[in-house]
């Protein structure tokens, strides 16, 4: 039996979430999410859940649906792996971006639709907020009024998850969070005797460890990863050493080169073609051939 991997890797996420045959897992994800806020969400249709050509350097992985009640929501997920100061700017500008979208010019603002951002954090970023879930609309802030609840923005920081008990009476929002924190807890395993959802986001990363492709996807995206959060520690602390933003910023800019190098020497060593690395790394081909000879002179 395969130890199985982990469902933060944005990859793996995508492909348990992100998948039209796991409909019924993300709909029980939503549902979790949204009780007590919003109404049960029955079915919807993916925007873009092509995962096949993702970026494996890029910074985080979103789902975009449109979700399907008796209100039209349309619905944003991401998974955040690393750390960013911009996550609350890049969160409206993403919310903006859909809200936007729905209408054409000249089109009447009443149809315009309620918009969810849901944002799954591997890190705690709420510092005021203790609860693992938190849930933000607009409202007055003298006496928390609330304007619309058109703008809706979740953040489910895995961190701050309790420690969960098979005899706790846990609810299913804090049973999902537990899978992503550990898919093999015994507080999962319990819950897959009686929901077949997580039986099958279980079996989804059992599927993508035994598919050669997808694991060596899976495996250079965690890669990618750790090479960022390594290339953003090394730059954080050069920063600190010189005392100067400039030193912050150019240490990134270096360690991103650095992780996109990394990667395309292990893309090389996979046997992936010219062209494929391009795509997933954005080097040149001279870079890319200068690699290769490098690899053949070692």
């Amino acid at each position: 039996m395969y130890l199985l991997l982990s469902p933060k890797v944005d990859f793996a996420f995508k492909k348990i979430f992100g998948s039209e045959k796991n409909k019924s897992v993300l709909i029980s994800f939503f549902n979790a999410v949204f009780e007590g806020v919003n109404e049960k969400i029955k079915s919807f249709e993916f925007k873009n859940a092509d995962i096949q050509k993702e970026c494996l350097i890029d910074n985080f992985s979103r789902i975009d649906v449109k979700a399907m009640t008796d209100k039209n929501q349309i619905v944003d997920i991401e998974i955040q792996i690393l750390n960013r100061d911009d996550m609350t700017k890049r969160t409206l500008y993403h919310w903006s971006k859909l809200y936007e979208s729905q209408i054409a010019t000249g089109q009447m603002y009443s149809k315009l639709n309620k918009v969810i951002c849901i944002n799954v954090l591997n890190f705690n970023y709420l510092k005021d907020e203790d609860e693992f879930h938190s849930v933000y609309r607009l409202k007055n802030i003298k006496n928390n009024k609330e304007l619309t609840d058109t703008c809706e923005i979740h953040f489910v920081e895995i961190p701050k998850l309790r420690q969960l008990s098979v005899d706790d009476n846990n609810n299913k929002l804090e049973i999902w969070t537990e899978f992503l924190r550990n898919p093999e807890s015994e507080v999962v395993k319990k819950a897959e005797e009686n929901d077949v959802e997580f039986k099958i986001a279980k079996e989804t990363l059992y599927q993508i460890n035994l598919n050669k492709s997808d694991r060596e996807r899976y495996e250079m995206r965690e890669n990618a990863l750790i090479d960022t959060m390594s290339a953003l520690e090394n730059a954080e602390q050069k920063g600190l050493e010189q005392g100067i933003q400039r030193g912050i910023q150019k240490g990134i800019e270096q360690g991103t080169l650095k992780e996109k190098i990394d990667s395309a020497r292990r893309m090389i060593n996979k046997g992936l073609k010219n062209e494929d690395i391009q795509a997933f790394t954005e080097l040149d081909i001279d870079t890319i051939d200068a690699l290769r000879k490098e690899k053949l002179n070692n």
